[in-house]
């Protein structure tokens, strides 16, 4: 039967703004399903009030409403589109399910007669209810670990008391485990069971016998109304129990599931599917299996959304989960579907891999002085990585590479730790560097079983880490001229990068890269088709490995490669990485249009990017998608491999941009802004004198390199000093001062992280306003995007504050100057494309804080509130295709646009939530109002006086 002709106009709830637990995996289900029901010719309407993402653009959607996520925002939805027919809940995380059910409890879903489609609500409500899930479950004969309901502090202490220590409390109906915690001592019991019962909103726990040591995976479904059930992905943790899922290296396929127990767990995720109610769409089931000979299987959780995973699962196989669950959801069922990578073969068809992926989280732990770094139940991460390769070791690597936290793989680096009892303890409690300190207790001489017996991983996985170290010693016997070739071959087939082999060898990476190009040791392109290479694929999906050379009868040797090169004009747009606090799902945005753009100017696009959750990587956002890691080696192959007329860098945050010298030194054209004035505006003594030149006010500084310069220095500039080191995003490591010893131990701590770093000591102007600029210029002229006044003081970064769009009380005069210098530094600075000014406004002089010739973090923000494509404009300004007189700009807003950010503080409860110069929020929203008479701007207005107190 195919899709139901009385849907035709949805409503799809969005997921708000990004925060620990939920972040933009949802905007890339949410776009996909988007897409997927515009194809059908439905009338799509979303609410989201995140304006960061690619899902609330006027291309997404018929209709967007940047609105609150609450049900005011829906009634009025509903009552401005009398013609909605269905909502569809499932793609926005638990923040749209849950206001799924409120509006259902409200009765407007009733009141408006709109349907619930892809999931039902009873559905949602046993799952969520741990009592009722757990009856459900042994009533259908499904394992579950010893467990009870607690919905007072008594009952709680009762249950503990029943089943002894160690015990899990999860509490019921939260999101990225919050509340949830593995309690080994009774002292913290009663603590941990207050905040439990504290956190959930129906103030209740679940009470788990803990199965610390079990192995855990996690299944992806997708059901049709006729019941048709394909299991798209089966996802191994290489961590056991114990820790979150978002917090565990994942491993896809599963590895150390032996045939037997597989086929059990399939027969079983597929029967909880069916029992917990007759839906289309998708599901994610979790199991604990026993490590022992008898593997028994235990149901953790199931969860009738598109989940976290299935973002992950989606980019593994190359099969697009929500599209499909969004299609299922209007009635499709499977075999009416074509595989939307082969196009020839059926979406009833599971997908199968001929390759192994590895996800990472990343941390954030930095940011949050004094944050328990123990990782747990509760997830902590801000974002994931994914590698993908030949063989678990070759795609840990990439993954590894791909972190950006200065490492260059697992250990040949020079970075590890070498004091046994640091190693111990760091294995003994499950931290962020875990992956790297396995390695590290290898080198060191720690028996694998020891290491397993801490750590409860699966000796599978441990001797692969083995195999590996046991290679670098051998390689290490060798030098560069004498090393020989089957050796360089396997160390890249296992994923060492040039630069490890190089630190084995103790020569220059271009020595090792020269030398297998000689050997043609060359990264060949594989592409991701969901059949293992049996039916032909029509998506360009690639990911790169090492394979021998191929030698046919007639003598020719060659090693396959399925990228083939076109002759056609290319351009290479490089990601953000993973998400992470100071670079998020906006640079993720900023490629996506960039992507667009150049296509519309007759480029082949090819996207960098090794980030699961977001929509550049989906696989036909460019033309050609290689999932690599955004570092040097891999990309410089891709170039060497595409010959594209030039790269933009100034779309994908930090990530992009600090490979810019490396792409300047090899004669790789940067596409708009060159290398020399992006490293002007970074090092900021240059930038200083540019501003001198200019006659440009700003903050008298000075620029130190030691801690005994900065004492020196702090005598001329006097306290208040704002200190600033070069080349960071996110405010990373600035502080404001107030007095020598300050000054003293911050600089010491700063060199020691960031060596060889020249800081900039500012007189921080004490009570100022902020405001920032972004513009686009070509060289010649300048359009100004926009100009926003922060509420909070200047000294808060300008990612924690509140930004008005247009200003508000700033007088002609200011804003004469404020435009003034931003044409005037875009000019010097040779700007071509973007770039963004912040500036501090005091007694009616306008200094220059900084200036960053990329996209900035408030593009998409400003575009989504004037209603205007700006990162079209500007990739096309920095293509050369047109000038900006060229645009006919015509920006619309009746009031004003404000962006506010959204913490994640409730993961670190300990930690203090003061803010300051370095940046600590998550996300952002959109709050649009008509006058400076709104309650919400007075309230944003009253509490600025919070950081105003000398």
């Amino acid at each position: 039967m195919p899709k139901r002709e009385d849907l035709k106009s949805i409503l799809i709830i969005g997921s708000g703004p990004i925060i620990i637990g939920q972040a933009c995996e949802f905007d890339y289900s949410g776009s996909q399903a988007l897409r997927s029901l515009r194809e059908d010719g439905i009338e799509t309407i979303l609410i989201n009030s995140n304006p960061a993402t690619i899902m609330t653009d006027p291309v997404m959607a018929d209709h967007i409403y940047l609105k609150p996520l609450n049900t005011k925002s829906i009634i009025e939805i509903l009552k401005n589109h009398p013609q909605i027919d269905a909502v569809l809940p499932t793609m926005g995380g638990q923040t749209a399910l849950n206001l799924c059910i409120e509006a259902d409890e409200k009765g407007i879903w009733e009141d408006f007669d709109v349907e619930i489609i892809g999931v039902d609500i009873d559905a949602i409500n046993i799952t969520e209810d741990r009592e009722k899930f757990r009856e459900l479950m042994l009533k259908i004969g499904i394992g579950m670990a010893p467990q009870a309901t607690a919905t007072s502090f008594l009952k709680g202490k009762e249950i503990a008391q029943e089943f002894g220590f160690p015990l899990v409390i999860r509490a019921s109906f939260t999101l990225g485990g919050a509340g949830a915690s593995i309690v080994y001592d009774p002292e913290k019991f009663d603590d941990l069971l207050s905040h439990g019962l504290e956190v959930s909103p129906i103030h209740e726990v679940m009470i788990d016998k803990a199965l610390m040591g079990w192995k855990e995976y996690e299944l992806e479904l997708l059901r049709d109304k006729n019941d048709n059930v394909v299991i798209i992905c089966a996802i191994e943790n290489m961590d056991p129990m114990g820790i979150h899922t978002g917090d565990s290296i994942t491993v896809a396929p599963a590895m150390t599931l032996s045939d037997r127990t597989y086929q059990r767990m399939r027969d079983m995720a597929i029967h909880m599917m069916r029992s917990i109610g007759d839906f289309a769409g998708g599901c994610n089931v979790q199991f604990a299996v026993s490590p022992d000979e008898k593997e028994d299987i235990i149901a953790i959780e199931i969860n009738p959304r598109v989940s976290r995973s299935s973002a992950l699962a989606s980019k593994a196989t190359g099969y697009p989960i929500a599209k499909i669950a969004a299609k299922l959801a209007i009635g499709y069922s499977l075999d009416e579907l074509d595989n939307q990578i082969t196009k020839s073969t059926s979406a009833l068809f599971e997908p199968t891999l001929d390759y192994v992926i590895v996800k990472i989280p990343r941390w954030n732990f930095d940011k949050f002085e004094g944050s328990d770094r123990t990782l747990g139940l509760q997830m902590k991460s801000v974002g994931e990585v994914m590698g993908i390769g030949r063989s678990f070791q070759e795609a840990l690597h990439k993954a590894t590479q791909s972190l950006e936290i200065k490492r260059n793989g697992l250990g040949a680096d020079g970075k590890g730790y070498k004091d046994y009892d640091t190693i111990i303890k760091k294995l003994t409690i499950p931290s962020w560097d875990r992956v790297f300190v396995i390695y590290d207790a290898i080198q060191l001489g720690i028996p694998l079983t020891r290491i397993h017996e801490i750590t409860k991983i699966d000796m599978w996985f441990l001797r692969q880490y083995e195999e590996l170290h046991f290679l670098e010693k051998e390689i290490a016997k060798y030098t560069i001229e004498s090393l020989p070739k089957s050796l360089l071959l396997e160390a890249k087939q296992k994923g060492f990068a040039d630069r490890q082999i190089a630190h084995m060898l103790d020569c220059y990476e271009s020595e090792v890269h020269k030398k297998r190009t000689a050997q043609n040791i060359n990264r060949v392109y594989k592409l991701v088709d969901t059949c293992a290479a049996e039916f032909k694929a029509m998506t360009p999906y690639y990911y790169s490995t090492f394979e021998e050379e191929i030698e046919t009868a007639d003598g020719t040797r060659y090693v396959a490669n399925d990228s083939e090169v076109t002759d056609r004009k290319k351009i290479v747009v490089l990601g953000s990485g993973p998400n992470r606090i100071g670079q998020g799902i906006e640079f993720d945005y900023c490629c996506v249009h960039g992507v667009l753009a150049a296509a519309e100017c007759g480029y082949e696009t090819i996207m960098i990017n090794c980030n699961p959750e977001t929509v550049s990587t989906d696989f036909d956002t460019a033309d050609k998608l290689y999932f690599e890691p955004v570092f040097w080696e891999h990309i410089y192959d891709i170039i060497l491999h595409e010959k594209p007329e030039g790269v933009i860098v100034q779309l994908g945050g930090q990530t992009a941009l600090k490979l810019a010298e490396k792409l300047s030194k090899y004669g790789i054209k940067i596409i708009g802004t060159t290398f020399e004035s992006l490293d002007l505006a970074e090092d900021r003594g240059s930038f200083s004198t540019l501003l001198k030149e200019n006659n440009i006010p700003y903050p008298r500084f000075g620029v130190a390199e030691s801690a005994d310069e900065a004492l020196k220095l702090s005598d001329e500039l006097g306290f208040p000093l704002l200190v600033r080191p070069s080349y960071v995003l996110g405010g990373q490591g600035m502080k404001i001062v107030i007095n020598k010893e300050d000054l003293e131990a911050h600089v010491v701590d700063l060199l020691r992280s960031i060596p060889n770093n020249k800081l900039l000591l500012d007189h921080y102007l004490d009570g100022a306003i902020e405001a920032e600029a972004d513009a686009i210029c070509d060289g010649e002229d300048v359009y100004i995007i926009g100009i926003m006044e922060h509420i909070e003081p200047c000294g808060i970064h300008s990612g924690d504050s509140n930004a008005t769009l247009p200003p508000f009380n700033l007088g002609e005069f200011v804003m004469q100057q404020i435009k003034d210098h931003t044409k005037k530094i875009a000019l010097a600075l040779n700007t071509v494309g973007l770039i963004n000014i912040q500036f501090a406004v005091k007694d009616d002089t306008v200094y220059i804080i900084e200036a960053n010739p990329r996209a900035s973090r408030t593009v998409p923000f400003i575009a989504k509130a004037y209603k205007e494509p700006y990162v079209n404009y500007a990739t096309k300004v920095m293509l050369g295709e047109k000038k900006v007189k060229d645009f006919n700009f015509n920006p619309q807003l009746e009031g004003y646009a404000i962006k506010q950010p959204v913490f994640s503080f409730n993961k670190f409860p300990n930690v203090n939530k003061n803010l300051g110069p370095e940046m600590k929020s998550t996300g952002e929203s959109i709050l649009f109002i008509d006058s400076l008479k709104d309650d919400d701007f007075y309230n944003l207005y009253s509490r600025r006086k919070m950081y105003l107190s000398k």
